[in-house]
């Protein structure tokens, strides 16, 4: 079965060169000449392996494939490039599930609104061992929600204004998969009161998200509705879009970077740690990206440069 292997770093660091995809098509079992994606940031790198025997079983060629994205890096020798390797075929994906806070934005939005609350450096704390997967997302996020009490809806706009970034690459990700037929979703254990407009301005189908309980007043109560859109959520997110699609397992992509994602990063065709987690980093070893922007989720699916459908982003920064 004929796999891949895709060398990529981030489009204003290229760091792709030839002498190195050369010798990464060496060292891989029956390596294939290379293909280049965007010359400088990302190439393809075909190889085969032999899986016809009873023995290469799904657990065998998935710990193969690690081994082989560790040497890989080894032979890189600390070169700021990310590695992906996986089934050459059916790259391309039609469903898109991610996550949003920090990977479709550069910020945790929680932490940003209890910043205006007072309590920005323990909700901050809370929310890094939540993503770390110290402890348990769901009665941390109600912990968190709870030190929210009594400030004014309308911060949230604040927020947004001033203070969310959007990540690198996410517009044009989004845009292209769509441009080539592919379902979008953002599926965070956030507030609705981000996704609605951050999906929107950078152009995805469908968000889903936690609501925050507003009082008469305008203020939130410190609770948000339940059930929480948490790891289980965001998993049965996956496996409800799959089916409505009529998709089948492969054509699947998720990214995240926290603890949360695992779920629906190892149950997708292609799971992507984005910048990650150990703990996230560990389910998805063989497709993280750690130096890249989100554009690396197109150079993964083998889309080339030129194919790229750029966006500009509503609004100023969201």
């Amino acid at each position: 079965m004929f796999y891949v292997a895709t060398l990529i770093s981030h489009p204003d660091r290229p760091a792709v060169n030839a002498t190195l995809a050369e010798k990464i098509a060496r060292y891989l079992p029956h390596g294939r000449p290379v293909d280049w994606l965007a010359p400088g940031i990302a190439v393809d790198v075909a190889f085969l392996i032999d899986d016809t025997d009873a023995e290469a079983s799904t657990a065998y060629k998935e710990n193969l494939l690690h081994e082989l994205s560790t040497d890989i890096h080894e032979i890189m020798a600390g070169e700021p490039v990310d590695v992906v390797i996986q089934p050459h075929d059916g790259r391309r994906k039609k469903l898109l599930l991610a996550d949003m806070d920090s990977t479709m934005i550069a910020q945790e939005c929680i932490d940003e609104l209890a910043d205006y609350a007072g309590f920005k450096t323990r909700v901050a704390a809370i929310t890094e061992r939540a993503m770390r997967g110290e402890i348990a997302f769901e009665p941390a996020l109600r912990e968190r929600v709870a030190l929210l009490r009594g400030l004014p809806a309308t911060v949230i706009d604040e927020v947004i204004a001033e203070r969310i970034k959007l990540m690198r690459g996410g517009p044009t990700l989004v845009a292209t998969m769509r441009a080539n037929g592919a379902y979008t979703c953002v599926v965070s254990g956030g507030f609705t009161a981000f996704t609605k407009s951050i999906a929107a301005a950078i152009g995805f189908d469908e968000q889903r998200a936690n609501t925050l309980l507003t009082d008469a007043t305008g203020k939130l109560t410190g609770q948000v509705a339940e059930p929480i859109v948490g790891r289980e959520a965001k998993f049965d997110t996956l496996i409800a879009l799959r089916e409505r699609l009529r998709l089948g397992h492969e054509e699947t992509l998720a990214v995240g970077d926290g603890a949360n994602d695992i779920p629906m990063v190892k149950a997708a065709g292609l799971g992507v740690a984005f910048h990650g987690k150990p703990a996230i980093r560990d389910a998805a070893p063989t497709a993280c990206i750690d130096h890249g922007d989100l554009t690396a989720l197109l150079y993964a699916q083998g889309y080339r440069r030129e194919e790229f459908v750029e966006r500009l982003p509503r609004g100023n920064n969201v």
